[in-house]
Parts: structure tokens; sequence; C-alpha cells
């Protein structure tokens, strides 16, 4: 890999770990712009990248007691649905559409960090009853969005733990990961057959980005995210501004 490859699946895993997701909405602009990538291929390479690398992230938040479990596994098996569905529609679309739909979404998930991070502080959240249906629905909903263009939905899936399942920000941002790997898993299954994996590109770029999620899981409860969560959103909208207007 290339130095760029490198300082890019880095970033992208620690983001991941920090944040519970949002380092995966940038997967597909930067294969597509900055390393050549088709979008189809780079929707599917982005899957297999931020499944594997939340999947190490995961990994490591359970050997620490860290990952809640059960609402974790809600979401990530209903998001398995929708991002199979997802995945079958994306195949179909026009590049052009698939990224400006990536765009939209971008734009939504820069906006929605930059609310949370606008919020009353953890310590001051209220604690609300884990409701299973909404967090299933919730899911499926985020599943379609996962498999058709490629992102983790990690920025969608934090909030939904928090309201939905009652959990705290950096509890949810750990389970998180379990549900972005188990629907990237389902999302890839749905472009088998019909868009090829280049998988000497994809292992070690993975290996890089798990070893950032893990790295971004271990800070995660020493850092205040309110910043991160700022420079993130501007960097995501200005991304999406840019998409949309190369058109």
């Amino acid at each position: 890999m290339t130095a760029l490859a490198i300082a890019l699946a880095a970033a992208i895993g620690f983001t991941m770990g920090l944040l519970g997701g949002g380092g995966s909405i940038i997967v597909v602009p930067a294969l597509t712009y900055l390393m050549g990538f088709e979008t189809k291929s780079a929707v599917v390479t982005s899957l297999a990248v931020v499944g594997l690398a939340a999947a190490a992230g995961a990994l490591s938040s359970f050997s620490r007691g860290t990952l809640p479990v059960l609402p974790a596994v809600i979401v990530g098996l209903t998001t398995m649905i929708g991002s199979y569905g997802g995945a079958r529609i994306g195949a179909l679309l026009a590049d052009a559409t698939q990224m400006a739909i990536l765009a939209a979404v971008m734009i939504a998930a820069g906006a929605g960090m930059a609310y949370q991070s606008l919020r009353a502080s953890e310590s001051q959240a209220p604690s609300v009853a884990a409701r299973p249906v909404l967090l299933g629905a919730a899911g499926i909903g985020l599943g379609v969005v996962t498999g058709m263009v490629g992102v983790g939905g990690g920025f969608l899936i934090v909030p939904a733990l928090v309201i939905a399942g009652g959990l705290q920000m950096r509890d949810a941002a750990s389970a998180s990961l379990l549900a972005i790997a188990l629907g990237t898993a389902a999302g890839l299954a749905g472009y088998a057959g019909r868009v090829p994996v280049a998988w000497g590109f994809v292992l070690p770029f993975a290996a890089v980005a798990a070893l950032g999620a893990i790295t971004g899981g271990l800070v995660a409860h020493r850092v205040p995210h309110r910043l991160l969560q700022r420079i993130f959103a501007s960097a995501v909208i200005t991304i999406a501004v840019y998409i949309l207007t190369r058109g």
C-alpha cells in the first residue's frame, strides 16, 4: 500500500473506534477521488474494509467488558436484513445517483453529529428504557443506507442506540461497531456476483483500519467528544458539497 492509503486507513479506523462510526462515511469518496476507484468498486471495498475494522473494534470492546451485547445484536441483525436489500438496489443504480445519495447521507450525518455535539453532556442525559421493536425498525432502515452507498451507518446507529436503546454515548459507540460489522457483511453478500472485491487491497487496508479502530476505542473513554464531533461534522459536510458540485 502507498503512504496515502496507510494514513487514510488509520484515520478511518481511529475515527470509527473513537466515535462508534463516522470514519466509514469518507471511505467511498476517498477511494473514488484519491485512489481512483470506480464508484461501485469503492462501495464494495468500503463495505469489506469497514466491516473488518468494525469487527476488530467490537471484539476489543467485548474483551474489555464495554460492549452492551443485546442492543447491539438487535440492531445488528435487523441491519443485516436492510443492508442486503439496499445492496441489491445499489447494484442497479447509476454511479452518479449513488454518489448523490451518498452526499445527501453525508450532509444528514454531519448535521446530526453537529447537533449531538451541542446536546447536554452524558452525565446529564436521562436514562430511558430500551425498546426492541424501535431498535429493530431503526436497524432495517439504517441497513438499507449501509448496503446502498457503502457506509457503516455508525453515525446513525449511535443516536438510535442512545434514543431507543437507552445507552450512554460511549456504550452506544461500542455497540454500534458490532452492528456495523454485521450490516456490512450482509451488504457485501448483496453485491456478490455483481461487483468483484479487490481482496489484495482490502485485507492490508482493513488491517491498518482495524488497528486504528482498536486504538480509537481505547482512548474513547478518556477524551471529550464534542470538539471532535464538530470538526468531523464540518469535514463531512464539506466533502458532500464537493461531491455534489463535482457532479
